[in-house]
């Protein structure tokens, strides 16, 4: 069996026992359980454990959801003390003053003995106390969640008690607005122990594609175990792809990878073998989660490198305006675009799917109105590109986001009256009707530089 995320607890072991067109990102105080809001419920998952790592050099801008790794179960349904309390707590009250939810992760790979969970999930008295004390862990903490982390059931008679457990939890959690998510293998036979009910029991499964493949973790086997997950009935929202702050098979941590030799950052193997995900590899994996799953996580938040190489930036970035699937995000300008009456480009909904509508609106500051003018001729928003709808040359073509592509209905230039031309069609960006109106559609027509047509860039 592989050894995947929570190898690392073993190490720990050794060594120390809106209005249409918007949405809000509300900064909330401690205490409170509001997430961080990514476009689309898109999530950002990070696994800070108890024995690495310091919880104020954590991005927590660029992160919905920590899980704080782990607290462990005994037979009898109790929990072991959880190590490092005072982290833990510190954690809580950073998270909700920057508007993220904490979780405990209960469980981890520890060196394969999942015993304690077999024992009490075989029980209706021992899966009851342990419901009960993992709830007062979650009032005591002010924690807004639990993520399992059995390692693993297996098919059959343990499979079943999973499932019986997790229906539990679900059912206590739920009541008190708590989220129950689960780590799960990245596929094979194992991945049988947790049945479908299960996914009807957890708000989303964090998907451990890492610790496999040749080279580790690479692109193509991490997209096929998440899509083995989704085939066996797992919905699209509640699919979150792991991916790896680490190397194989030295489990270097990617800062070290990137304290050794700086080009570290854009490749996926060293030149002495060390695999890991680079940069662009990161940022593919995001591309295709917000196409095709709910989100994506990574083990773990103390194993980032900083600065311009920080992974965890790289998944915001993509997610909030980036790069292509293999590029970087072009180098221009972000910030937001402004037209007639000062009313700001928007992209309704804030959704990010091929072919949402670009409109004006009033300016809010949300990432639906943060667009990268890029010196590639690009205007993006949301990861996606400012495009021409069918490649449309006629007066009154609409304009809306759509995959970046490189063809001409996604170019723009910037005009020294204040127009955007496109040059594949001649015309140039235009509010229609002349009007400043919420949610007034945006669209190409003859460039006439007049206040419709007249826009502020970043």
């Amino acid at each position: 069996m592989a050894i995947r995320k929570s190898r690392w607890a073993a190490a720990a072991t050794a060594c120390a026992v809106a209005a249409v067109g918007t949405f809000t990102a509300l900064t909330l105080g401690q205490g409170t359980s509001q997430a961080a809001v990514l476009p689309n419920g898109f999530k950002s998952v990070g696994y800070m454990p108890s024995w690495a790592g310091s919880v104020t050099s954590i991005q927590y801008s660029k992160l919905t959801h920590i899980n704080y790794s782990f607290a462990l179960p005994n037979a009898n349904g109790t929990l072991q003390p959880i190590e490092n309390t005072s982290k833990l707590q510190q954690l809580v009250t950073l998270g909700h003053q920057n508007n993220v939810k904490v979780s405990l992760a209960i469980g981890g790979w520890n060196d394969g003995n999942d015993s304690a969970f077999e024992s009490l999930a075989a029980g209706s008295g021992t899966r009851t106390a342990f419901v009960t004390n993992v709830m007062n862990t979650v009032r005591q903490y002010g924690l807004d969640g639990v993520d399992i982390d059995w390692e693993y059931p297996d098919p059959g008679t343990s499979g079943n008690n999973y499932t019986a457990l997790m229906q539990q939890l679900s059912t206590a959690l739920h009541n008190e607005g708590k989220l129950l998510t689960a780590a799960v293998v990245s596929e094979g036979g194992t991945a049988n122990g947790v049945q479908p009910a299960v996914f009807g029991y957890v708000d989303w499964l964090n998907i451990m594609a890492y610790d496999g493949g040749s080279p580790h973790a690479n692109y193509d086997w991490a997209i096929a175990s998440a899509n083995f997950w989704k085939n066996r009935g797992l919905p699209k929202a509640k699919t979150v792809l792991g991916v790896p702050f680490y190397s194989r098979p030295g489990y270097l941590t990617y800062a070290q990878l990137v304290a050794q030799d700086p080009a570290n950052a854009n490749r996926d193997c060293t030149p002495g073998g060390e695999c890991y995900n680079g940069l662009p590899t990161i940022r593919r994996k995001t591309q295709w989660a917000m196409a095709n799953a709910g989100g994506i996580m990574n083990w773990e938040l103390s194993q980032d490198a900083t600065g311009a190489n920080s992974l965890v930036s790289a998944i915001y970035e993509t997610v909030m305006g980036g790069g292509g699937p293999t590029t970087p995000p072009p180098s221009g300008r972000t910030g937001r675009i402004t037209g007639i009456a000062g009313k700001c480009v928007d992209i309704a909904a804030a959704s990010s799917a091929n072919g949402t509508a670009v409109q004006l609106y009033d300016c809010n500051g949300t990432a639906a109105q943060n667009w990268t003018v890029g010196t590639d001729g690009t205007i993006r928003g949301l990861g996606k590109c400012l495009d021409v709808a069918a490649a449309g040359t006629a007066n009154g073509t609409l304009v809306q986001i759509y995959d970046c592509n490189g063809t001409g209905a996604q170019a723009w230039q910037a005009q020294s009256n204040g127009t955007l031309r496109n040059p594949a069609s001649g015309r140039c960006l235009d509010a229609s009707n002349n009007s400043s109106a919420n949610g007034t559609r945006l669209q190409i027509w003859d460039c006439a530089a007049s206040a419709n047509q007249r826009w502020t860039l970043p």
